[in-house]
């Protein structure tokens, strides 16, 4: 899997197990993210990717590197523009 798509998976993650906000945004801390079984199976890096998606300006979060504990607490937010599809929203689509 290249980047992209770990960053797109990692947008259907975030709105699986994040919140949604007024704005259309989702947040979720790192803590849900990292302990989630399905996230640990998807992503080989997830601090990797979320730095990624982070530079591509698709969600934001305070501090370069989040680590495991000491962070769990850090939200992580997507932004409304970067929100994709689920694949169960495109299949009801169809």
């Amino acid at each position: 899997m290249n980047v992209e798509e770990e960053v797109g998976k990692l947008q259907e993650e975030i709105k699986r197990l994040g919140q949604i906000q007024e704005d259309g945004s989702y947040k979720v801390t790192f803590g849900v993210l990292f302990n989630d079984d399905r996230c640990a199976n998807i992503f080989e890096a997830l601090v990797g990717t979320l730095r990624a998606a982070k530079k591509r300006k698709i969600l934001t979060y305070d501090g370069e590197l989040l680590l495991q504990g000491v962070h769990d607490n850090a939200i992580i937010t997507m932004k409304p523009s970067a929100t994709v599809p689920s694949s169960t929203d495109a299949a009801e689509k169809s």
